[in-house]
């Protein structure tokens, strides 16, 4: 599928009955992060899922990238599949966000701890040094640097971490993979493509009172503090809103790696 900057981008199909819904990755993830996520929505749902800009087999970011870009493909998608339900995970939940406010083809959105810049706190304030490790060659570095940064393993000292995550990028990249596996460490730099999508999402959240589509509100009671706050802030402000909290699950509930099942639950009761 082609979108307005003649970019490539590809999806995933999963069912093909009932409600079409669209799943949004997030950063250092590709479709293939919702394997699990879209195969236990398939029995009651027809589900996409893409790759976005610059992972899997969609092309790259491209000159001028930013959050319209993503708004852009997203809209692609929507219009493509006829789909007009959305999840969005992490820097995907930003993205889905703020397409609402100007896609009416999203009647129902679910959000799952979007971090948009909120009370003050600077979701990406990592990126600097991140910038920096990546100039100089120093891919596990970076990668460290945004666990660190978002929350992850924060309190685990970088002389332990940084070697760790280097032998494990050496060991990912020599197994065999499927044609359409990312090894890890080629995404990283795509994290530069979700802080730039963070930063152009700040703003007030009142203006999230536009959004008209029934929105569902996600997230792990082991979430990080600032990303509770988010969803504290978003949820007397969006005019449509349920709230759910997930017990015994963090960020990454959502992903292959989590407990896609309990999302696959409160998705499949909001889209039914």
């Amino acid at each position: 599928m082609k979108t307005k900057t003649a970019t490539d981008i590809r999806y995933r199909t999963y069912g093909s009955g009932g409600p079409k819904i669209v799943l949004l990755h997030g950063g250092m993830q590709t479709s293939r992060n919702f394997t699990r996520l879209a195969g236990e929505l398939a029995t009651t749902f027809t589900v996409y899922v893409p790759d976005r800009r610059g992972r899997g087999y969609s092309g790259p970011a491209g000159d001028g990238y930013g959050l319209r870009t993503e708004i852009d493909d997203l809209a692609a998608v929507l219009d493509e599949t006829g789909a007009g339900n959305v999840f969005g995970l992490s820097s995907g939940a930003v993205i889905a966000l703020q397409a609402a406010l100007e896609l009416a083809a999203i009647r129902r959105l679910a959000l799952y701890e979007p971090p948009v810049p909120h009370d003050g706190t600077n979701p990406v304030a990592w990126r600097p040094r991140f910038e920096k490790e990546l100039a100089a060659g120093r891919t596990a570095a970076a990668f460290v640097t945004t666990l660190k940064g978002t929350g992850d393993l924060r309190f685990a000292p970088r002389a332990v971490l940084t070697p760790l995550v280097r032998l494990g990028m050496r060991l990912d990249a020599r197994e065999n993979r499927p044609a359409d596996y990312t090894p890890f460490g080629r995404l990283v730099p795509t994290m530069r493509q979700d802080a730039t999508v963070v930063e152009e999402s700040a703003g007030p959240l009142t203006r999230f009172c536009a959004v008209e589509a029934e929105t569902l509100l996600l997230g792990g009671e082991r979430s990080p503090a600032y990303l509770k706050k988010v969803l504290n802030g978003l949820e007397p402000v969006l005019p449509h809103v349920r709230r759910v909290t997930l017990s015994g699950v963090g960020h990454l509930a959502a992903d292959n790696r989590g407990k896609p099942e309990l999302v696959a639950a409160e998705l499949r009761k909001f889209f039914r």
